[in-house]
């Protein structure tokens, strides 16, 4: 059944569709000829409006989104205290680079980011647009501070799709095929994936990467080492316990710069404000951006003040980094975090949707792993007794969720696992309905 006919979405017809709005074919026929083909898309659907767990396309129908942009809309699209926020700030001024002519926002938003992230140290942030930019900056800041040049990275991870992040990043297609080459000092060691590596704990895991590191690179050469507390793009990968305490105790025996990338997990995603938390590792650096600023594009490096202020005036920067705009949303934004509990509300997700997909699994030999924390969960699907990654059903389950009306990922270095990433003010009843398109999508 199409989601058209589907009880509680929405019809097609059920608003007046102006004359002057196109129709989502007559866009993907726009699309072809003025949009680069390098640039993907989900679905070919194009959104008209959204809400709190819903998106309307042009053609109106309705969506419910597992998606929320990626991890960005988790307080959902254009929630009304950041609207208000955004248009009190438009109507003040919508730049000045905060490089040029500063502003309290920009300040405001440091200060809030220094008391959220792990870490009770002092501490010192700066913005920027992406959460590519803010791997670069991190990066930029552990070399200049410890004038050492190598970085050390993990299998599975992803981290921006810049020149340098591409170098970061270990997926191959799409994100670096014929883009090289890169940039050198970049050092890649074994991730702990419980499913794949042959039930090393964290700890051994851990050894495992600290050995390489030290006999193929040598610590006093290691800047930093980055690392996701889980991963994203490479397959919502949740290291074994102890992983990522026993990497930071080295980093810290070492003078190595722990940063950790909370660009996907960060601000409540995982069921507390960030990843790091739930085993208490206090990073020296952290990069943020995605759900930190309600959809506008905001980036932040956050970390001991040491660190951050070894860079000389005018080292770090950009025109629109820490746009007053963006920043207007960011405040609006955790401030809605705050008040309506939004890490209590990704466990609350995860006790409704991590049942449902571990009744999938017992019933479905194609899926291997249930994992993830909060409202970042996911499943990875293998050819029955086997290991062997299936990405063939992985899309195609993922496609019977987009013709039922529920909008749902893939991810995984073997392409092979299904995400899920609501926003976390989704009603139970977008929730409960977009679980049931799922379980009905595996058959």
């Amino acid at each position: 059944m199409s989601a058209r006919s589907e009880p509680g979405l929405r019809a097609p017809q059920s608003r007046t569709k102006s004359a002057a709005v196109p129709s989502s074919d007559e866009l993907h026929r726009r699309r072809g000829s003025a949009v680069a083909r390098g640039v993907g898309s989900v679905i070919s659907s194009y959104v008209d409006s959204a809400s709190g767990g819903t998106i309307t396309d042009v053609d109106g129908r309705e969506w419910i989104d597992f998606a929320a942009g990626i991890a960005v809309t988790s307080v959902g699209n254009s929630a009304p205290t950041v609207v208000e926020a955004v248009r009190t700030q438009v109507e003040r001024f919508t730049h000045t680079c905060f490089m040029v002519a500063p502003y309290e926002s920009y300040v405001a938003v440091c200060e809030q980011l220094n008391a959220l992230t792990p870490g009770g140290f002092e501490k010192r942030s700066a913005l920027f647009n992406s959460g590519a930019e803010a791997v670069e900056n991190a990066v930029k800041i552990a070399r200049h501070a410890t004038g050492r040049p190598a970085v050390v990275v993990f299998d599975h991870a992803y981290h921006g799709r810049t020149n340098l992040t591409m170098a970061l990043t270990a997926k191959n297609m799409p994100y670096k095929h014929r883009f090289g080459p890169f940039a050198g000092e970049i050092y890649r060691v074994p991730m702990s994936y419980p499913l794949r590596d042959g039930g090393l704990s964290g700890a051994e895991a851990a050894a495992r990467a600290i050995e390489m590191v030290e006999k193929q690179v040598g610590a006093e050469n290691v800047a930093a080492l980055l690392i996701e507390p889980i991963q994203g793009e490479g397959g919502f990968v949740v290291p074994a316990p102890g992983f990522l305490p026993a990497l930071r105790a080295w980093a810290t025996a070492a003078g190595v710069v722990f940063v950790a990338d909370e660009i996907q997990t960060g601000f409540c995603r995982t069921g507390d404000w960030f990843a790091c938390q739930h085993e208490g590792v206090e990073p020296d650096l952290v990069t943020l951006a995605k759900g930190i600023a309600g959809g506008l594009p905001l980036a932040a490096v956050t970390g001991r003040a040491e660190l951050m202020d070894a860079v000389h005036v005018g080292g770090l920067g950009g025109t629109y980094g820490g746009n007053p705009i963006a920043c207007a949303a960011a405040l609006a934004t955790i401030e809605i975090m705050h008040e309506q509990d939004l890490a209590g509300a990704a466990r609350r997700i995860e006790s409704v949707l991590a049942p449902r997909l571990r009744a999938i699994a017992e019933r479905d030999p194609r899926v291997a792993e249930v994992r993830g924390r909060g409202a970042m969960l996911a499943v990875e699907l293998v050819q029955p007794g086997t290991l062997a990654p299936d990405p063939s059903a992985t899309a195609a389950i993922s496609a019977a969720c987009h013709a039922a009306g529920l909008l749902t990922l893939t991810c995984g270095t073997y392409g092979n696992v299904l995400r899920f990433l609501p926003p976390l003010v989704i009603s139970d009843a977008h929730l409960g309905r977009g679980i049931d398109i799922l379980d009905a999508a595996f058959g």
